[in-house]
């Protein structure tokens, strides 16, 4: 209900020219994208569940530490379509934004990230539409993750439909450094020279994490080949 409220004033604000019985539809066409992006999201997450069960019947370990979710928000919607010049439309919005649904998945070690997306790109039912790897390639400002669009289709009552969701795959480290930076990021009123010295500060505590990634990769490999366990 305060979601359904939520979106009513959304669209109010966004589409006034439009005549109630128009905003209403919109309303409902717009529920429905949504209902049907989180349908994806939910099976993406299954997929994952399975693969963390999978595991640790085969190899008595779990690679996956936790799974989030979200979707995004209108606002946020919002802000994506006039960053990328594109019009405020249903139909724009499930064709051109990828990550409307979200599932990050957290790992402890970064092997299983690889392993674990190559698991999930080889699922028949799922098509890989985009891969960025800022393990291999990080952002200027030190963050990494391997990111995935993927491309699921969900099973209605009447139809199969095709959806966008984004997968992140992170190691401990590289969430918990995402997660810090997230909120330095958001803080106002700081000088310039502040925000120059936290950046290089960031920066240094993204090196110490990725150093972190390694040394612990490393022990898992020495204790794996030990008791021969390797996946």
């Amino acid at each position: 209900m305060k979601e359904q409220q939520t979106m009513r004033e959304f669209f109010s604000r966004m589409i006034q020219e439009k005549t109630a019985e128009e905003l209403e539809r919109t309303i409902a066409d717009a529920t429905r994208m949504m209902s049907y992006f989180r349908c994806a999201m939910l099976e993406v997450e299954t997929k994952f569940r399975v693969l963390n069960e999978q595991f640790s019947l085969l190899h008595e370990r779990n690679p996956i530490e936790s799974i989030k979710t979200r979707i995004k928000s209108f606002d946020s919607i919002r802000g994506k379509l006039q960053r990328n010049n594109l019009p405020f439309s249903l139909d724009v919005i499930e064709e051109k934004i990828n990550d409307i649904a979200g599932v990050r998945v957290i790992c402890a070690f970064v092997d299983d990230i690889y392993v674990l997306a190559d698991c999930i790109a080889r699922q028949d039912d799922i098509t890989v539409l985009k891969v960025k790897d800022y393990i291999k390639n990080p952002k200027e400002n030190g963050y990494r993750s391997l990111h995935l669009i993927l491309e699921i289709p969900i099973f209605l009552s009447e139809e199969k439909r095709k959806m966008k969701v984004e997968v992140q795959l992170r190691t401990i480290a590289m969430e918990s450094w995402a997660n810090l930076e997230h909120r330095m990021r958001y803080k106002k009123n700081l000088s310039e020279e502040k925000l120059a010295k936290t950046a290089d500060m960031l920066m240094q505590c993204a090196t110490l994490s990725s150093a972190l990634d390694e040394k612990m990769q490393a022990v898992r490999d020495i204790v794996e080949e030990k008791d021969g366990c390797q996946i």
